[in-house]
């Protein structure tokens, strides 16, 4: 018998989300045991910080540029390579994805991609290497499998989520998308995602061996724990986030040092479509909305800990403890108050960046606790599932297997960003290496992308005002060892000058070819 990996992500989560990482407020002690017994990576970051291009990172093991999955809304091919089928494949590993995939576009009326019509059809797959899939998002519409269960058993309680992308008021503060579901716990679909894992490991012999991989919607927003648990934290009693500058005056100081969309996008002139919904006014938040954004962020973050405890707890009791490889991570982070704004978009700083990224091998490994500094990435992981699995890394991944002690000799880790509307036509390439975080901004485009005329209003109901244009020459510098907080852009200051060259000259000399023709962007997310 061989190892079995449990593959655990979330959505939109921050790296101090955890108690491990440093996070003060959620109580995590089942991802805390996991990597106090683990590897914990100190400094793990994706490869584009919105969905679909991250988790289409992780199956493939891919660049974005080489996947083609660069903005949200480009479908990744059926017959992309999938880490998944290759251990089915060439090591009989029985294989699921339960929960959240988003590998094609969500808002998919027509009905286009095979993920949200599935559940209508009756079927779980097999789909991209997975014999299962039983698949969920943030809210209980369209045709995912956990829609379709809400809508059999239990219609009467979907009007209690609140809408996404609405940025609609609700909560005690009239913050954008909270709401106090008053569905109960084991019907939301946090505690469904684990019970379907659950339900799906039952039906494995003893014997087998299984690649799982279980998927939270939370805590991405919409902000809507169930009511019940939604009080576990107050948010009158929470302190503003330390990454939150303070006064509108000092928000905007920070802002007007980076690129131009950063205060324009808080000033209301710049539709942030790709990260939130583009009514969302950043500088019209209130610091009690930032609280309570955080306190239904950081609820959702204590019912996810706990569902995975309920998923370990059965791996022990199958008796398969000793010989399954857990991971935890997410796909990206979430704002959460840093500069003064919310969710995420064309913004490489830690809070979007930067992941939890644990590993618990398994204990028949004999694998020690460690802690890892040297930068890894999302396309490390597809290599290191091969690994356990006794696998040759294929030629097709990108990535190499995640060490397992310090002194890898791993030296950057690169993220990228292109924006999904031809409108906004952002290019953002940045690189992370001994300490310093550089983004470079490539000139602006217009002939790439989704057209925002054809948007739905419910999506995009306010254009941008302004229209932005990089010319190739704007960037961002940041020393994180002296400002972690990422306040203080050091891309014009002529002490780094030397700096900014190398590691620009480092980013483009680690950078893949891009796929050509390049993959069309084919709905609005």
């Amino acid at each position: 018998m061989g190892r079995n990996i449990l593959f655990i992500t979330t959505d939109q989560q921050r790296y101090d989300a955890l108690g491990c990482n440093g996070g003060k407020i959620a109580q995590t002690p089942v991802a805390d045991r996991l990597a106090s017994s683990g590897i914990n990576y100190r400094r793990a970051h994706n490869q584009n910080v919105v969905c679909m291009p991250a988790r289409s990172t992780m199956i493939t093991g891919q660049y974005v540029r080489t996947h083609g999955v660069v903005a949200n809304g480009v479908a990744l091919p059926p017959d992309s390579p999938s880490v998944a089928a290759y251990l089915h494949e060439k090591a009989g590993y029985h294989t699921a994805l339960l929960g959240k995939a988003h590998f094609e576009p969500a808002f998919d009326l027509q009905g286009r991609w095979f993920e949200n019509k599935m559940a209508g059809k009756n079927s779980t797959g097999p789909y991209r290497g997975f014999d299962r899939m039983e698949l969920a998002m943030h809210v209980p519409i369209g045709g995912w499998h956990y829609s379709q269960w809400m809508l059999k058993n239990h219609p009467d309680e979907i009007a209690g989520f609140a809408p996404i992308l609405s940025a609609l008021p609700g909560g005690d503060t009239g913050a954008p998308e909270v709401k106090y579901n008053p569905v109960p716990r084991e019907h939301y679909h946090t505690d469904w995602v684990a019970s379907r894992t659950i339900a799906y490991l039952d039906s494995l012999d003893p014997d087998d061996n299984w690649f799982v991989w279980m998927s939270f919607p939370d805590p991405h927003h919409p902000w809507d724990p169930p009511q019940d648990e939604a009080r576990r934290i107050n948010w009158r009693d929470l302190d503003l986030p330390a990454g939150y500058p303070g006064s509108r005056e000092k928000i905007e100081k920070i802002l007007a040092g980076k690129p131009r969309h950063w205060l324009d996008w808080y000033q209301g002139r710049f539709g942030n479509f790709e990260g939130g919904p583009s009514s969302f006014v950043p500088c019209q938040m209130t610091e009690d909305q930032v609280r309570e954004v955080n306190a239904m962020t950081h609820v959702e973050n204590e019912l996810i800990d706990q569902a995975c405890g309920r998923v370990l707890a059965r791996v022990t009791e199958r008796g398969w403890e000793s010989r399954t490889d857990v991971f935890f991570t997410t796909d990206h982070g979430e704002l959460q108050g840093d500069f003064g704004l919310l969710y995420k978009g064309p913004y490489h700083v830690d809070a979007l960046m930067r992941l939890p990224m644990i590993w618990r091998p398994a204990p028949s490994a004999n694998v020690a606790h460690n802690e890892i500094a040297e930068p890894v990435g999302q396309l490390d992981l597809a290599p290191t599932f091969c690994q356990i699995a006794g696998l040759p890394v294929p030629d097709w991944m990108q990535g190499k297997p995640l060490p397992i002690a310090p002194g890898s000799g791993r030296e950057r880790v690169i993220t990228e960003w292109d924006s999904q509307f031809a409108a906004i036509g952002m290019h953002l390439r940045s690189i992370y290496r001994d300490g310093y975080t550089l983004t470079v901004y490539e000139k602006s485009t217009r002939d790439y992308g989704f057209d925002l005329a054809g948007v739905p209003p419910m999506l995009a109901p306010r254009l941008p005002i302004e229209d932005i244009r990089y010319d190739g020459t704007e960037g961002e510098l940041y020393n994180l060892r002296e400002d972690p907080m990422q306040w203080h852009n050091l891309w014009d200051d002529p002490a780094y000058a030397k700096l900014k060259s190398d590691l620009r000259a480092d980013l483009y000399d680690n950078l893949p070819p891009e796929r050509n023709p390049k993959l069309p962007v084919e709905a609005p997310a």
